[in-house]
């Protein structure tokens, strides 16, 4: 490692050190306190990624590396762990998982790797709860359910070709139709469930984020609607005064203005 990186992690620490020490409001934070500063933290942080907002990805890191060091003084201050403790913990984790790389197991390409990551993890930590049990609980659905499918195909339990996983999509929908028709509230849940982790699934197998393309679908839909909003606005009318007809009318014409838009930017 360079100088200038021992330095600034050094400096980092020495910082949280004194932090402890002289700040009313550092002094009295615990793990608990911390806890959702650092899961808002990361969804900063996924939000500067979406962006591609290379200065906001670097500020959010930041920010996330002091949740690291907080975390890691408070467990030094239990005189359970520190800082030195979790590097080293995280590098011995990786040596281990990566017998590719640091051994003699031959993994050529990122299907492999995957399947030996998730075969190791659960070797080494020999979970009763099998090999889900690793997924967090507090995880968003969404991504639950691309961790769950991602670890199950990490052992080999998935599709073999990517367009097998559209005859299950095709199958829950027709399941959902079903349900609609017999009025069961509860079934029509389950079954909506079902086809929302089929499309997950569907997702993962064509190697798209569902998270990402969901969001993008929403600030698509974002920017439409106050499009048409402002369209509405500039006739001197609000879309509550407007039937769903004029509505579909000034969505079409917002859909073809972005069109517009995206074939001038392409010239």
């Amino acid at each position: 490692m360079s100088n200038r990186k021992t330095e600034a992690a050094g400096r980092l620490l020495e910082i949280m050190d004194r932090l402890r020490v002289e700040c009313p409001w550092d002094r009295e934070q615990t793990f608990e306190s911390l806890r959702n500063n650092t899961i808002e933290e990361t969804y900063e942080l996924a939000d500067a990624i979406a962006d591609g907002d290379m200065d906001g990805i670097k500020e959010e890191l930041g920010d996330l590396l002091l949740h690291v060091v907080f975390y890691s003084k408070l467990g030094d201050e239990a005189h359970r762990f520190d800082f030195a403790d979790v590097a080293d913990g995280v590098c011995d984790k990786l040596i281990y998982r990566h017998p590719h790389v640091f051994g003699d197991i031959h993994a050529d390409t990122p299907e492999e790797v995957r399947h030996n990551w998730e075969a190791l993890k659960l070797r080494k930590k020999n979970r009763k709860g099998g090999l889900l049990s690793g997924v967090p609980r507090s995880l968003p659905s969404m991504v639950k359910a691309y961790r769950i499918s991602e670890k199950a195909s990490g052992i080999g339990f998935d599709w073999k070709n990517p367009e097998d996983v559209w005859a299950k999509v095709s199958e829950e929908m027709t399941e959902v139709q079903a349900e609609v028709a017999s009025g069961d509230k509860e079934r029509l849940t389950g079954e909506i469930g079902d086809l929302f982790f089929a499309l997950v699934n569907a997702c993962r197998k064509y190697g798209i984020d569902p998270e990402m393309a969901l969001e993008r679908t929403n600030k698509k839909f974002i920017s439409r609607f106050n499009g048409i909003e402002q369209a509405a606005a500039a006739q001197g009318k609000s879309l509550s005064e407007m039937t769903l007809e004029e509505m579909d009318e000034l969505w079409n014409e917002q859909k073809k203005a972005e069109h517009r838009a995206e074939q001038q930017i392409k010239k």
